[in-house]
């Protein structure tokens, strides 16, 4: 294990985060009233699995190397799984060596953010623009050209192979 995924793996093991560093970001605040799909919290538990509400909802992390999405290495695009927006290209994924699904740029107009400032860190909150489901956190040691790495939990995501 190298170092990198050592203290990727034990900040999540003890908060939940997925990295040290976040983006400089224009903070903003989000609530159910901000989004085309809002669904009651009834509604969304009946649509989700209990791991997916948690994540999706609660803003929990899914385990490091759990998604099966990690390893997709085919064409087409990943959507969100709350409401089926198309958020990222697979043209922008790559390994990051975190252990969850990595991209550096999402599609245009299919994301929002927010600053994070959970588990005694500042980072970048990242969820679907529709509805508000939660998809990860942006931190800035992506590859070229935008130099970001969206950090998202596979649970949150649907691909569709083109």
């Amino acid at each position: 294990m190298n170092r990198r995924n050592f203290l990727v793996t034990t900040a999540c093991v003890i908060g939940g985060a997925h990295s040290f560093s976040a983006p400089v970001m224009a903070a903003s605040s989000t609530s159910d009233e901000d989004f085309e799909v809002v669904l009651s919290k009834k509604q969304w538990q009946a649509k989700l699995s209990d791991f997916e509400y948690q994540v999706m909802r609660e803003e929990k992390t899914e385990r490091a190397g759990s998604s099966p999405l990690l390893g997709e290495k085919r064409e087409g695009t990943y959507h969100c799984k709350g409401c089926d927006l198309p958020l990222y290209p697979s043209k922008t994924k790559y390994e990051s060596g975190t252990g969850w699904p990595s991209f550096y740029d999402s599609l245009p107009n299919a994301i929002g953010t927010k600053e994070d400032n959970g588990f005694f860190m500042k980072r970048t909150e990242v969820h679907c623009r529709r509805c508000g489901s939660h998809l990860g956190h942006i931190f800035d040691d992506g590859p070229q050209p935008t130099g970001l790495r969206h950090c998202l939990n596979g649970i949150s995501l649907v691909f569709k192979p083109a």
